[in-house]
């Protein structure tokens, strides 16, 4: 006769019944499924590491060299970075004139790319062909042959010295005017305008109409629209914009080159950081100063960065952080 055992399982007596072993975990078929990602990516990892990492390591350790394209690079240690930065006086000049770019370009690009967007805005028929007809420059203007043709027309006897002296206003060639010759290059990177405009006007468009009426509402008026409600729910894009612009402009080098006819001229007035960079590294064979100048730019355009995003909590306004 068979005995029934009446004894409970383990686990029987807790409320949440017997303990039930794991399954498992199946990681099989998920690494299967993340192959194909990493076999797309190559390529983009292959180019980061040969066309930007690789080019960096090198231009790094160049920078503590002489190295003159002709023969192999020796070890001077900071000496490239002493010398630039106490006895090389054209490399201060360099710096001065490209500050002077940046802080005169720069705002002015932005407010009038602000500016055209906000016209566009309140246009109803032909936003279109505006919109294409303004940023048609920022494809033109970064080319060689635009740069020249505005050459010529800052140079003495062309256009714009002649309307200016036909209004009594008599200025001269501004290409060889010291004074003057920077400027030139500021208004062709202001005549730019078209790329932040576009960004702009995306931004405009993204603010809501109850905005603008309940300010009507509270009696606002038109510039009070724009001060209390267009540049606080704008301030993100005026921000990103404003980022874009500056490392472009630490970066400029086409209109100066061609403007200058690649000298820098006159009187260094348009040496800037870049084509002195340029003429250290290609003209006068001392590549290892040009790779310092090269990162000690690269640093100051990332503390300028930095700084901006510092001071960014300040000034720029969030709205999904309105209710934080």
């Amino acid at each position: 006769m068979s005995t029934v055992s009446t004894e409970a399982p383990p686990g029987a007596d807790r409320p949440d019944g017997p303990r039930r072993p794991h399954a498992p975990k199946r990681r099989g078929p998920r690494r299967e499924k993340q192959w194909p990602a990493y076999v797309f990516l190559t390529p983009w990892m292959l180019g980061a590491a040969v066309l930007t990492l690789v080019p960096m390591a090198v231009s790094l350790y160049l920078s503590f060299t002489d190295y003159n394209l002709f023969e192999a690079p020796s070890w001077v240690g900071l000496r490239n970075y002493r010398e630039m930065l106490t006895e090389d006086p054209r490399y201060w000049r360099s710096v001065g004139t490209t500050l002077l770019y940046v802080v005169v370009a720069v705002p002015l690009k932005l407010v009038l790319a602000l500016g055209a967007a906000l016209l566009l805005k309140s246009l109803g028929r032909g936003r279109s062909f505006y919109r294409s007809a303004f940023y048609a420059p920022s494809l033109l203007g970064a080319s060689m042959t635009v740069a020249l043709v505005w050459r010529a027309l800052f140079n003495d006897g062309g256009t714009v010295p002649d309307v200016l002296g036909a209004i009594g206003i008599d200025s001269g060639g501004w290409v060889g005017n010291p004074d003057l010759a920077v400027f030139a290059v500021v208004l062709l990177t202001v005549w730019q305008f078209g790329a932040p405009m576009v960004i702009f006007l995306a931004g405009l468009q993204q603010i809501s109409p109850d905005l603008y009426e309940a300010a009507a509402l509270d009696g606002a008026g038109r510039w009070r629209q724009f001060v209390s409600v267009t540049v606080p729910m704008l301030s993100p894009v005026v921000f990103f914009n404003l980022v874009l612009e500056m490392i472009q402009s630490f970066q400029v080098f086409t209109p100066a080159f061609a403007i200058s006819g690649g000298s820098g001229g006159p009187a260094d007035s348009t040496m800037f950081y870049t084509l002195y960079l340029y003429e250290r590294g290609f003209t006068a064979s001392h590549m290892g100063y040009a790779a310092a100048m090269a990162w000690l730019l690269l640093i100051a355009i990332g503390v300028v960065t930095l700084f901006l995003f510092r001071t960014s909590r300040s000034w720029v306004f969030y709205a999904d952080e309105e209710g934080r």
